[in-house]
């Protein structure tokens, strides 16, 4: 899957002050990586085996996964957090399949307005709304900035 950016100043805040620090020292950097899988184990998202490294603002992902759906999602679960611009996913998927497309939400999006743009149907937001669980918990949650999965029609 390769190198996903984010935007480091907005997402979920999984990290508690000390794991906030612009230049995290090398004896914080555990502790975001363990936090970064609590909050992967606490969305529920299936993996065989998970290695999160972290160095800075910059998250390594390494492991094992079933589908290209589930190493898609633990990506932008590390990557939709506040504090991390990159995410390197190396998870190897055992059942390979082609790689979903991204949207980055921009001020005033909505999933309807965005699945008129994608798909040339607004009532097809479901789509996206489903790609994304369970990030998203409810259709009108989303904020600029947050990466989604935007998988075929």
């Amino acid at each position: 899957m390769g190198l996903l950016s984010f935007f480091k100043g907005v997402g979920e805040k999984v990290f508690k002050n000390e794991e906030t620090t612009a230049t995290p020292t090398p004896e914080v950097e555990p502790l975001r990586a363990s936090a970064l899988l609590a909050h992967v184990k606490a969305l529920k998202l299936p993996y065989n085996n998970l290695i999160i490294r972290t160095s800075g603002d910059t998250v390594k992902l390494e492991g094992e996964v079933a589908k290209q759906e589930d190493s898609e999602k633990i990506a932008l679960a590390v990557g939709n957090v506040e504090g991390v611009q990159v995410v390197d996913n190396r998870l190897s998927v055992a059942t390979p399949a082609p790689e979903a497309t991204y949207h980055t939400v921009e001020k005033g999006d909505t999933l309807s307005q965005i699945a008129k743009t994608i798909y040339g149907d607004m009532l097809k937001y479901p789509l996206i709304f489903e790609a994304n669980k369970p990030m998203l918990t409810d259709p009108d949650k989303i904020y600029p900035g947050q990466v989604l999965r935007i998988p075929a029609p």
